[in-house]
């Protein structure tokens, strides 16, 4: 769940001053040529975010075809915020073993580090360094071989306010280590580092930040995420620090900037009680500027700050606040070209040749690897509707080690799945979808399907 803090407003006038400043000492600020930054490819959407659950689940409410149609169409990031040891390797595996069968670029948002948020309305994370490392080794085992975008640790650099000198080193050192332990775990992991954003702290001083925090490597930096500042403003900030990184010796870095609330008014910094606020240009990697390597919806649209709401928890009125009067999504570029016509249930995409007949139809893809697999199980319904669904597979060999989406009855041998709460009802001929890793050979590609 995607928990920000209060503790994240500036003054705009700061971005100009730092940009200029950069200019003024002699610091060149290049224009990039129009091409993309060094990701390519669709992000994956989460079939089970927060949205796409509250759109599944109220059908009938007005706001939903808006929040639906430009919200729960668009990949978001997965946000990895609970201190669970003993089990984010297995969450992080699940995750990535669906991205990986659809063959798209997942989203993480890491948000652990001690003494989060200053105490503030998102305080939290790993109750000590030495923990945090074990938690972050315990997430790079999960990251696979695949390419994977890791947001590490928002506010985490931008916000040293309640920290002694000591413990800022010690912070550095920490995420300098995450960053080198996640790059290991997974070569192919593009690893951004907290750049705060254009209204708070300078560039140099950003830069002088993330070259303490390990920048040298990861792949660059994020902005924007604590904030709505408009994608240019962000783009000549990044440039500013990449600039100011190259006069450092530390060069080939790249910006990713949030876009998720920043189509809008500025200014005021908590969306909870900003109705001007508009969702921003829609995630992709073709961000048409070699120094930006995507603009993503790291802060999922919709969730709150901690201001008139829980920090975190989703908001159907900030959802629609945000997605009403702005822009369709594109129509252009798939495949993240959400549906003409998106169905209730997630996820939307319905089988190229839909089962006749009433019923149900189950269709596995399956991701394997030396010792152990991940399968994503896509449940269609026949000509009429279904509520409620049980899907059968039999495993040659191992046993299943976690489930999402579903509920499983056994782990080895023949293995039933039923559905959870937002996923029994499917609409007919529309499809659902749930998954599950184990160990050993993985299932074929066709399961049995029984309606309840």
């Amino acid at each position: 769940m995607a928990i920000l803090s209060s503790l994240r407003r500036r003054s705009a006038a700061v971005s100009v001053a730092a940009i200029a400043g950069a200019t003024a000492v002699g610091v060149c600020l290049a224009v990039s040529s129009a091409s993309a930054g060094t990701l390519s490819g669709s992000l994956y959407r989460d079939p089970s975010s927060a949205v796409v659950r509250w759109v599944a689940a109220n059908p009938g409410d007005s706001r939903a075809a808006v929040i639906r149609d430009k919200i729960a169409s668009q990949p978001q990031a997965r946000w990895f915020a609970n201190f669970s040891p003993s089990t984010v390797q297995s969450e992080v595996s699940g995750f990535i073993g669906t991205a990986n069968a659809a063959q798209q670029i997942p989203v993480l948002a890491v948000y652990e580090i001690t003494n989060r948020d200053c105490g503030g309305a998102s305080a939290g994370g790993a109750p000590d360094l030495n923990q945090y490392q074990t938690w972050v080794s315990n997430f790079a085992r999960g990251l696979g071989n695949q390419t994977v975008i890791i947001i590490l640790e928002t506010d985490s650099l931008a916000l040293l306010t309640c920290l002694s000198s000591a413990e800022i080193n010690a912070r550095n050192q920490a995420i300098s280590t995450a960053t080198r332990t996640i790059k290991a775990g997974n070569p192919n992991a593009k690893v951004y580092l907290d750049g705060g954003h254009s209204t708070w702290n300078s560039a140099g001083e950003t830069a002088n930040r993330l070259r303490a925090a390990g920048v040298q490597y990861a792949d660059g930096f994020f902005t924007n995420v604590s904030n709505y500042n408009s994608t240019s403003n962000e783009a000549n900030f990044g440039r500013a620090v990449i600039s100011a990184l190259n006069g450092m010796g530390i060069s080939g870095k790249r910006q990713v900037i949030d876009t998720s609330r920043n189509g809008g008014a500025s200014g005021d910094w908590c969306g909870d009680d900003n109705t001007d606020r508009r969702i921003g240009q829609y995630p992709t990697t073709n961000t048409g500027d070699g120094n930006i390597d995507a603009y993503l919806w790291v802060k999922p649209p919709g969730e709150a700050d901690g201001c008139r709401y829980t920090a975190g928890s989703f908001q159907p009125d900030l959802a629609f606040s945000l997605a009403n009067g702005a822009p369709n999504p594109p129509t252009t570029t798939p495949p993240t070209t959400p549906p003409t016509t998106p169905p209730t249930t997630p996820p939307t995409t319905p089988p190229t040749t839909p089962p006749a007949g009433d019923g149900c139809y189950a269709s596995v893809a399956v991701n394997q690897w030396a010792g152990g697999f991940t399968a994503s199980v896509t449940v269609t319904a026949g000509m009429s509707d279904i509520n409620g669904w049980t899907v059968t597979v039999a495993l040659p060999s191992g046993a299943v080690t976690s489930t999402w989406s579903a509920q499983a009855s056994g782990t080895s041998g023949t293995v039933g799945f039923t559905n959870v709460s937002y996923n029994g009802r499917v609409l007919g001929r529309q499809s659902t979808s749930f998954g599950f890793q184990g160990t050993g050979t993985g299932p074929s590609t066709t399961a049995t399907c029984a309606t309840s």
